[in-house]
């Protein structure tokens, strides 16, 4: 029996990171980037259509970034946000990010989150989460999002996280669309 699991981000992502300065001032540039990210993670042949990245609310700089892992690992959870969120957490030593003596952090995400994902977010803190493609931009090409409830803004919301939804979503959708005429692996 194996007693040790482990996701590792693909080299061009590791890469990519490692050299990483810059901050985004706007939520759209942070938007561009991480869609970036899913554009690339196909481009690569490394994982679905999807990438999220962690981000200081104040200075908007990048705290740790994925894209989508499940194929590239063999993991059903090594969705973008688990693992964006993940390594946000070791980088900042924390499993809960968000607190009034921390700082705030923002989850930006190329798609809604699905069931897990969806989850994952206010047990991490998450002071605020940015989408772009809708969920049914996902699940039109046949991506299985899970249950989630007809009110999970309102409910994120109740939490004190801040949701904005369809930043960049044509431009996102586009990308779900371009990985799927590709014949990429539908999950």
């Amino acid at each position: 029996m194996e007693t040790v699991f482990s996701v590792s981000l693909p080299p061009w992502l590791q890469d990519l990171l490692r050299s990483f300065k810059q901050s985004f001032p706007s939520a759209e540039e942070k938007m561009k980037w991480v869609i970036g990210l899913s554009r690339r993670n196909i481009e690569h042949g490394t994982g679905g259509p999807f990438a999220a990245a962690v981000f200081e609310e104040n200075s908007g700089r990048l705290i740790a970034a994925s894209a989508n892992l499940v194929v590239y690992s063999g993991l059903s959870i090594a969705h973008a946000e688990i693992t964006a969120l993940s390594l946000a957490q070791k980088t900042l030593g924390k499993h809960r990010l968000s607190s009034h003596l921390s700082g705030r952090y923002e989850l930006y995400s190329s798609c809604q989150p699905c069931a897990m994902c969806l989850g994952a977010i206010p047990w991490s803190g998450m002071s605020a989460l940015i989408c772009a493609a809708r969920e049914e931009d996902a699940r039109q090409v046949g991506f299985d999002e899970g249950h989630k409830p007809s009110d999970w803004i309102e409910a994120l919301q109740k939490r004190g996280i801040d949701v904005r939804t369809d930043l960049l979503r044509s431009e996102a959708a586009g990308v779900i669309q371009t990985y799927a005429e590709r014949g990429g692996t539908i999950y």
